[in-house]
């Protein structure tokens, strides 16, 4: 058995999770990964391509076998190199370090860390770090300085790539420093741990944790937690107590947590509607609501790409590149709802020519309409920034942008099918069954972002990529009519 330092952080998340990786594989690989996960991962892989031209004399070691570690050995006896993912390996673990640089002053080697984030997250990286510094220093290695290598949230491109101010550099030595002796006992126990050959009794410790930050083994580490469980509750996972004495209580399904605890509002609507089977609507309050609209509506959505690396002028990473948008115009409240779309697929920033098309059809006057405004209010925020001829009209729209979202996040309608969730994906099959995203090519937004990078970057063939265009379309048109059919079956409820 040999622990690599991406099990010892599986293993800080959840022990019993990472001894299926191990163990069980079929049953840890048996969900695929979803856009999202895959998005990290080659976000992570993008960021350590750029970060790389920081150190442009480095030797690459590739591979994490014996020969590999040779090679390494090989290098660092030369005591004239820097090395991108050197492998090591001693006692049971095994790391291979992003970047290893000598150190002539010192005799020794400063280590790097590359991250695709903009901070440190100290509850994980710091614990990566910690692994392989006690790894190398095993290994007789002397470790100088320890560095985390991540992306500067200051910076702003401004024509070429500035690699340098791309990135910032934080000694974290001292923090590390600290930890190693808790982390070395930490490693052996994990090693000792996930040797076994048994599997581990007993639930895994996500059983303590809301869904989302549920374990890929959940289901298989705990199978007497049903489907829908106290876990779904509406932020469950942000009140630790509740949950806590829910499980410890033998407390899982939701029509058994009625009066255990004292709940909040919106949880306890959510337990009432499953129990009863019951459908909570504030016919007033929604009114109310909808009584601030003006007319014309203008129902919108923005698709959008998070780069880390910014790809154009006026952008920081991960700042969101608008590419796309939906908008249904209603003129009255009977008319029929007028479509209009936007998607950019040529090279270039698409916010000028988005925000073009999105000025000829948006008039001066008339409620603008979005699910969940802070992501609509800021994208129009940095497309005014990033074209002060356009702030005025952005500013204006943001004045007149009401969130129907809130309908079902202030529990003006609550229904059981909604799972404690406001999500339009949620919502819409209750309140409009005939309209779904099931069958959709692209059914989220973090394939439609993705599609949409490959796109431009050439990755597909003309027919392949006009197929995803016009699935692109579908998709955020479906978005904005959802919008629209949601509201005015809430216009005939109340």
């Amino acid at each position: 058995m040999t622990l690599s330092k991406t099990d010892y952080i599986l293993y800080r998340e959840c022990p019993k999770n990472a001894w299926m990786k191990i163990h069980k594989p079929d049953v840890y690989y048996a969900s695929e990964l979803s856009e999202f996960e895959k998005h990290i991962i080659e976000t992570g892989n993008d960021v350590e391509l750029v970060a790389r031209q920081l150190f442009p004399s480095a030797i690459l070691i590739e591979g994490r076998d014996e020969r590999a570690r040779l090679e390494t050995l090989d290098h660092i006896s030369k005591k004239d190199q820097t090395i991108f993912q050197p492998i090591f390996m001693k006692d049971g673990f095994l790391a291979a370090v992003d970047v290893l640089k000598y150190d002539p002053e010192n005799d020794g080697y400063k280590i790097y860390e590359i991250k695709a984030t903009n901070e440190v997250d100290e509850k994980v990286h710091l614990y990566d770090l910690a692994f392989q510094v006690v790894l190398l220093r095993k290994c007789g290695i002397k470790i100088t300085v320890i560095n985390l290598l991540h992306l500067n949230k200051e910076y702003v491109r401004s024509g070429e790539l500035d690699i340098i101010k791309l990135f910032s550099i934080d000694d974290v030595g001292e923090k590390v420093e600290d930890m190693l002796a808790v982390v070395s006992d930490e490693m052996n126990i994990a090693l000792e741990y996930l040797s076994s050959e048994k599997e581990p009794n007993g639930p895994c410790c996500c059983i303590y944790k809301g869904r989302s930050s549920h374990c890929s083994t959940f289901k298989h580490n705990n199978p007497h937690v049903p489907e829908y469980s106290v876990h779904d509750l509406n932020r469950i996972g942000s009140s630790k107590k509740k949950l806590i004495e829910l499980i410890d209580g033998n407390v899982f399904h939701m029509h058994e947590a009625d009066g255990r605890i004292v709940f909040s509002e919106g949880q306890q609507n959510q337990i009432d509607a499953h129990i009863n089977d019951s459908v909570l609507i504030k016919k007033d309050m929604i009114a109310e609501e909808f009584s601030k609209l003006e007319y014309p509506l203008y129902f919108l959505d923005y698709e959008t790409f998070p780069s880390a690396v910014p790809l154009f002028d006026g952008y920081s990473s991960y700042d969101q590149v608008p590419f796309q948008y939906s908008l249904q115009v209603l003129e009255t409240p009977d008319a029929e709802p007028k479509s209009f779309e936007f998607i950019h697929t040529e090279s270039g920033d698409p916010c000028p020519v988005l925000v073009k098309s999105l000025r000829s059809h948006i008039g001066p006057k008339g409620s603008v309409i979005v699910w969940y405004k802070p992501f609509e209010k800021t994208r129009n925020t940095e497309m005014g920034m990033r074209l002060p001829e356009c702030k005025v009209f952005f500013e204006e729209i943001n004045k007149r942008i009401f969130d129907l979202m809130e309908i079902f996040s202030k529990q003006y309608y609550v229904h059981k099918d909604f799972k404690g969730s406001s999500s339009i994906k949620k919502v819409l099959p209750v309140l409009v069954p005939e309209l779904s995203y099931k069958e959709l090519l692209i059914k989220e937004g973090g394939t439609a972002s993705q599609a949409w990078k490959k796109i431009v970057d050439g990755k597909y063939s003309k027919e392949e990529a006009k197929e995803l265009i016009n699935a692109l379309k579908i998709y955020c048109n479906l978005d904005t009519y959802a919008m629209y059919a949601i509201f005015k079956r809430l216009v005939d409820i109340v």
